[in-house]
């Protein structure tokens, strides 16, 4: 599933090509890509003729396009297409006149005529809907998102806030990391490579962690980040790109996510799988040993 970097990647190519644009119509292809709107495609659809996209922002891995009048400003009720990209999601910007993909679900057409854009989805896990915006600590959030912890890029992550809360937990650093209500955006993928850049085993407790430890490491998870930024996210699949149908290749700087078996590029040791949470950790045992406390 995309993390924050690829949501980013995709938030930002929308954010040139297709915001202050106008939307014409919309044509939902599969009913089950805004099965979250309740009051169903037409509905959808009908909603958003005549709107413009007057911004694309994000939280964490959520992505959602605000909505204004056919002028661009903001409409007074305040309201957003969500969008989730699920596991394999797109948002792609097309000439109207390109050809079809096979799995697409929505299409939106502008009124300048120019490329639109449509949302793909292979797995139908993703999905758009409509939501109202609410205003959370100062910042308007689709309501679906208001319970989202800010992420470390945003600029009122607060990490010595965050860092009391991880130490009054009982939990393992990792589990920790991906509690959307903690902190957002951050997943299976970013965690392994922030904990092996500081040094970290994924199941040490929070509460073992010094607050110097713990800045140490969301240092660690924005840099990781921004670097993945840089060269377009991490794509391991054709399932996810950027708006423009191209892959990251942030896979190829991977130093233990997927790296089973082979040395770690800091001390030589083998890296080491582990199950976790019907997934995978890797770890370096030489550079992350396990804790004797370890929250399993």
């Amino acid at each position: 599933m995309p993390e924050l970097p690829e949501v980013e990647v995709v938030r930002r190519g929308v954010a040139e090509h297709a915001v202050g644009r106008t939307l014409s119509s919309v044509e939902v292809l599969h009913p089950r890509a805004v099965r979250r709107h309740v009051p169903g495609p037409d509905d959808f659809a009908g909603r958003l003729a005549g709107r413009c996209l007057s911004a694309a922002r994000r939280r964490g891995k959520y992505l959602w396009l605000e909505l204004g009048d056919e002028a661009g400003s903001p409409d007074s009720g305040g309201e957003a297409l969500v969008v989730h990209l699920g596991m394999s999601g797109q948002l792609l910007v097309q000439p109207g006149d390109a050809r079809e993909e096979k799995h697409l679900r929505v299409r939106l057409r502008f009124a300048d005529g120019g490329p639109e854009l449509r949302f793909v989805d292979q797995r139908t896990f993703g999905g758009l809907h409509l939501a109202d915006l609410v205003e959370v600590d100062g910042i308007a959030l689709p309501k679906p998102v208001a319970h989202i912890a800010p992420d470390p890029l945003e600029q009122v992550f607060a990490v010595d806030a965050v860092a009391a809360r991880l130490r009054s937990r009982r939990t393992g650093i990792k589990r920790a990391l991906l509690d959307q209500s903690l902190v957002s955006g951050v997943g299976n993928i970013y965690a392994d490579e922030a904990l092996w850049r500081a040094q970290l085993h994924w199941a040490r407790p929070t509460a073992t962690l010094t607050r110097p430890k713990i800045r140490e490491l969301f240092d660690a998870v924005t840099d990781v980040m921004q670097e993945a930024l840089q060269v377009g996210g991490t794509s391991f699949d054709a399932l996810y790109v950027n708006v423009n149908g191209e892959s990251g290749y942030f896979d190829r700087s991977l130093a233990v996510y997927g790296q089973a078996g082979r040395p770690c590029r800091r001390c030589g040791a083998s890296v080491r799988r582990d199950a976790f949470m019907n997934r995978s950790s890797y770890t370096c045992p030489v550079c992350q040993p396990k804790p004797r406390n370890a929250h399993l």
